[in-house]
Formats: structure tokens, C-alpha cells, sequence
């Protein structure tokens, strides 16, 4: 294939990535983006193996490539549950970083294979973009590693620090820039593998300060780094398939993360200096302990009551709901409250759950109607109108902290203004605080009734006493 048509086909998928994209911003639009991103892949990847000699020289060694990563990713695909979403994206995008960093070896031990120069003289402008892709790269493998064993609960979701952390991330930092300049100028092997090993020092240096509220927040980031990383190698092996993805995932993560931090009311500066989201604290408002404030309680029958008796009910999803695989037991309440007439809405949270779109994805799985789920933006304004609101596992996110603490972590943050509803319905195991730590000042609050148990459980038992 001449280098013509590989670039007509690049352009084509790029095409397609490009109205991938804009078929994922919505629920509607999401599969058939999907199936648009799919169809450029498979287009960007033919034209790669096809537009140069590599697949007469290696195919035995791409097939076999192939055929065992379709067979590890479709395992993977067919077993995952969608409560664990999160850290499957976590975990792949450090796998995107360590192909950045493994193809940057690649190129600096083979240059000749990729037209970038002959060993011992590599252009200045190829060692630039792959020592940048490289340091990238390393960043994410390590800190998407993280990310992922957090998720995962391999280890702590807590902020991890220690003395100096910040002015020695700042000095890492640094001296990763000056061994990029020293590499490009000396094109040294020892360089390029001191780059690596600071790179994913770097990587696991910046997430393990970072807490459990702030994954979504992460999550994007590495989607972000993981795009720049794929760019910056795209630019070293002239691949511009490889260059016009990397920089779609690397500004569309980078516009994903400005958003949630929006939601959170937040700079990703203060998210990278981490601390937010520290385990452990129940003290609420004024000092005052939880086992020193009332709470009202009740159980299945008195919410299938209340609300078999409400005009309108808006349901508020959180991690919770993930964590007890509820959505379809969500659906189901919510079916037979419309089947009784009674109006139901559902209320999501931009950082709801543990990655942008977590909720969204729970509930389209549950077969949810798109025109029933609304964002923050939306619908807060109606809670004021609802007879009940049912908040199945949404902690930080609902707490009316966030509007009158100033002492709060969570302060100014915008929330879902629930405790405006009628009655509050609010599911959870215990009385335990969110992942930011914080006391949820809407659990004493006198129209809300604590439901406690497992979410699916507690849900399933509403909808057996609505039917009867």
C-alpha cells in the first residue's frame, strides 16, 4: 500500500474517532460512538500493518501479538462486572503507558527501522518526542498502577504522605526535565533507562497522596496522560494515526478532567497535592459526634409507604448502589412506582461513583430510559418540588456541608440539594462517612429517614411491599 492511501485511511479513522467522541457525550449516541471508535481502530490498525514492510517481515509475531491479547481482552470483557468498570480503565490505560514506554526502547535500539536516524545518531527532534512520550508514559504505567490497586482495594484508599512530599515531587519533577535535555543531546542509553525508572517514581509519587473522592478526577487525568504519552511516541515513529488519537484521548481527558473538577468546585492543582478523601473521621459540623445527634430510622415498609403515597420521587444514584449491584432492583422499584403513576426521576452527580460516567453506565445497563436521568445541572432545582427523594448510596455528594461548613474539606462544592425534597429516603450499610471523610449533616436532618442495610437487598424489599 503507497504512503498516499495509509494517509487516506488515517484520515478516515481519524474521521471516525472524531464522531466517536461526539457520540459518547451522549447516552443516546454512546453505542453507536462506540461502534464509530471500533470501526477507525480496526481501519488505523489495517492501514498501519499494510502501509509498510512490518507485516511481510513479522507477521508470525503480530498474529500470535493479536491473537493473544483478543483472547486476554475478550476474557476479560466477558467476565468483568460493570460495578468494577473503573479500575478495568485504570488498569488499561497503564497499559498504554508501558507501550509508550516499550515502544520508545524500541525506537531508540532500532531508529533505522522507524526512519528516525541510524544507532548513535538519532534527530534531535526524534529523541525530544520520544524522551517526552517516554516520561509521560512512565508516569501513567506506575501511577494508573495505583490508581487501579486503590479501586481495587489491593491497597488503602486513604491519602498516603510522608515529610517532603511535595518539595520532592517538585525536585523529581525537575530533574526528569533536565535528564530529558541531557538525552536529547547525548543520545545515551543510561539516560534513557535513569528517565524511565524517575518517570515511574513520578508516577507513584503523584497518585498515592491522592484519596478515594478524588478517582473520578484521576481517573480522566490518566486518560489524559495516557493520550499525550500515545501523541508524543506517534510523533518519534511518524505515525500519524498513532499522533491524531493520542491527541483526541489527550485533550478529551484533559476537558473531562476540568469538568470534574468543576464538579467538585476544585483546581486539578489541589487535586494533584492530594489530602482530600481520608478515611476514617466522624466528627460532623461544630464538633459534635454522631452517636450524640438523633437519626431517625425506619425500614422496607415504611419507605414502600411513604412512597406509594408520593406524586414524584427522584432517585439518587452513588457508589453505594455499585458496590451492592442494585441498579437493576433500582429499575424495578422505580417501574412499579410509574406503573402506580407516580412520576420518577433520576439525579446524577458529575463525580457520582468512582470514574465520569460510572452512574450513567450502571443505569443504561439496568435498562434505565435516557430521557428519565438527569444531570446535576437539571434537576437540582426540582427537589424542592419532590415528595421524596431516594438516595441509594450517594454520600458526599448530598451533604448540605458543602453549602455551610467553611470548615468542610467538601465546602463550596456543588451537591445535590436533596435535603430540599419532602421526605428523604437514604439507603446505606451504616452511619460510616463517604470517601471524603466528612459526616454527612443530612442523616440528622428531620425529614430524612436512614434506611439501613444492603442496597439491593433493602431495594428489593421496598418493591416486594409496594406490591402488596
Amino acid at each position: 500500500m503507497s504512503s498516499e492511501l495509509t494517509a487516506f485511511f488515517y484520515l478516515v479513522a481519524a474521521v471516525l474517532f472524531v464522531l466517536a467522541l461526539r457520540g459518547l457525550s451522549s447516552p443516546v449516541t454512546s453505542r453507536r460512538g462506540n461502534q464509530l471508535g471500533m470501526l477507525g481502530m480496526l481501519i488505523a490498525v489495517a492501514a498501519t500493518l499494510l502501509g509498510n514492510d512490518m507485516w511481510a517481515s513479522g507477521y508470525v509475531l503480530i498474529v500470535l501479538g493479536i491473537i493473544i491479547g483478543g483472547s486476554i481482552g475478550i476474557f476479560i470483557a466477558m467476565r468483568i462486572q460493570m460495578t468494577a468498570l473503573p479500575q478495568l480503565v485504570a488498569a488499561f490505560h497503564s497499559l498504554v503507558g508501558l507501550a509508550a514506554v516499550m515502544v520508545g526502547a524500541a525506537a531508540l535500539n532500532a531508529p533505522e527501522a522507524f526512519h528516525i536516524g541510524t544507532v548513535g545518531h538519532i534527530y534531535a527532534e526524534s529523541l525530544t518526542e520520544m524522551s517526552i512520550g517516554l516520561a509521560i508514559g512512565g508516569i501513567t504505567f506506575t501511577g494508573s498502577t495505583i490508581a487501579f490497586s486503590k479501586l481495587q482495594g489491593i491497597m488503602r484508599g486513604a491519602p498516603i504522605s510522608f515529610p517532603m512530599q511535595h518539595p520532592i515531587n517538585l525536585a523529581l519533577g525537575v530533574l526528569a526535565v533536565l535528564l530529558i535535555v541531557i538525552f536529547v543531546a547525548t543520545d545515551s542509553q543510561v539516560v534513557f533507562w535513569l528517565l524511565a525508572v524517575l518517570s515511574f517514581a513520578l508516577g507513584v509519587l503523584i497518585i498515592i497522596p491522592i484519596g478515594g473522592a478524588d478517582m473520578p478526577v484521576v481517573i480522566s487525568m490518566l486518560n489524559s496522560y495516557s493520550g499525550w504519552a500515545a501523541c508524543g511516541i506517534g510523533f518519534t515513529i511518524q505515525n500519524l494515526a498513532l499522533i491524531i488519537t493520542g491527541a483526541l484521548v489527550g485533550a478529551s481527558g484533559a476537558i473531562l478532567s476540568y469538568v470534574m473538577c468543576k464538579g467538585m468546585n476544585r483546581s486539578i492543582i489541589n487535586v494533584l497535592l492530594g489530602g482530600f478523601g481520608s478515611e476514617g473521621a466522624v466528627v460532623g459540623p461544630g464538633g459534635a459526634a454522631a452517636a450524640d445527634r438523633t437519626v431517625r430510622s425506619g425500614n422496607a415498609e415504611d419507605a414502600a409507604f411513604i412512597l406509594k403515597n408520593a406524586t414524584k420521587v427522584i432517585i439518587v444514584p452513588g457508589y453505594g448502589m455499585a458496590v451492592a449491584q442494585a441498579q437493576h432492583a433500582l429499575r424495578e422499584m422505580a417501574d412499579t412506582l410509574k406503573a402506580e403513576g407516580v412520576e420518577v426521576k433520576y439525579a446524577i452527580h458529575p463525580v457520582a461513583g468512582r470514574m465520569p460516567g460510572h452512574m450513567n453506565v450502571l443505569l443504561a445497563e439496568a435498562s434505565v430510559p435516557y430521557d428519565e436521568v438527569f444531570e446535576l445541572e437539571q434537576i437540582n432545582n426540582e427537589f424542592a418540588t419532590a415528595d421524596v427523594a431516594y438516595v441509594i448510596g450517594a454520600n458526599d455528594v448530598t451533604n448540605p456541608a458543602a453549602k455551610t461548613d467553611r470548615a468542610s474539606p467538601i465546602y463550596g462544592m456543588p451537591i445535590l440539594e436533596v435535603e430540599k425534597a419532602g421526605t428523604v429516603l437514604f439507603v446505606k450499610r451504616s452511619m460510616a462517612t463517604g470517601y471524603a471523610g466528612v459526616e454527612n449533616e443530612l442523616f440528622f436532618r428531620p425529614n430524612t429517614m436512614m434506611l439501613f442495610g444492603d442496597a439491593k437487598k433493602m431495594t428489593e424489599e421496598i418493591v416486594q411491599a409496594l406490591g402488596r
